[in-house]
């Protein structure tokens, strides 16, 4: 019974292992996707109807997205009690404010176009720390850049933004 175990899971890990691979470091990056995958792996290994699977690739498949799911579960509580750094140095405060006046409708206008004329990278880093709310420390992680880059691309990004809203209401 173990070595018809043995032998099946071996023949879907050499079928299925670089999509699963591939899947896995789009969602969790490169550093934590063989760990995933192993942990894969290892669940089959402790499914006891092994048998009964109808398709393996689909089975495999659902076991890592429960896999990604617990991770960027953990992730977010490791992050709500870990700090990974400061705020990128020129991140403005809440409070701050222009010392011109613009509508909200103009001001959404000015930031849009702000936003499309940055370079990709700089755009993609933007648009995960506002719009997907992730950590600088989770972004490099995704993006498989450093720290360094993060802040960087996070605070010429900033700066393009506020330089085209002060530009907007002179």
């Amino acid at each position: 019974m173990f070595d018809k175990k043995q032998r099946f899971v071996s023949e879907i890990f050499a079928h299925n292992k670089r999509n699963l691979l591939g899947y896995l470091k789009r969602r969790v990056g490169p550093d934590d996707a063989s760990d995933l995958l192993q942990e894969t792996f290892v669940r089959v290994l402790r499914h006891d109807q092994f048998d009964t699977i109808v398709d393996p690739a689909a089975f495999l498949k659902q076991i890592a997205i429960n896999l990604t799911r617990d991770f960027a579960r953990r992730r977010k509580v490791e992050a709500s009690y870990l700090k990974f750094g400061d705020p990128p140095e020129n991140a403005p405060s809440d409070d701050a404010r222009l010392n011109g006046h613009i509508d909200a409708d103009d001001e959404s206008r000015v930031l849009r176009d702000a936003f499309n004329t940055l370079p990709p990278r700089r755009c993609e880093v933007l648009a995960l720390h506002l719009h997907e709310n992730l950590s600088l420390d989770e972004i490099a992680r995704r993006l498989d850049i450093s720290d360094r880059m993060v802040r960087k691309h996070l605070s010429l990004a900033l700066r393009s933004c506020r330089t085209a809203l002060r530009n907007s209401s002179d």
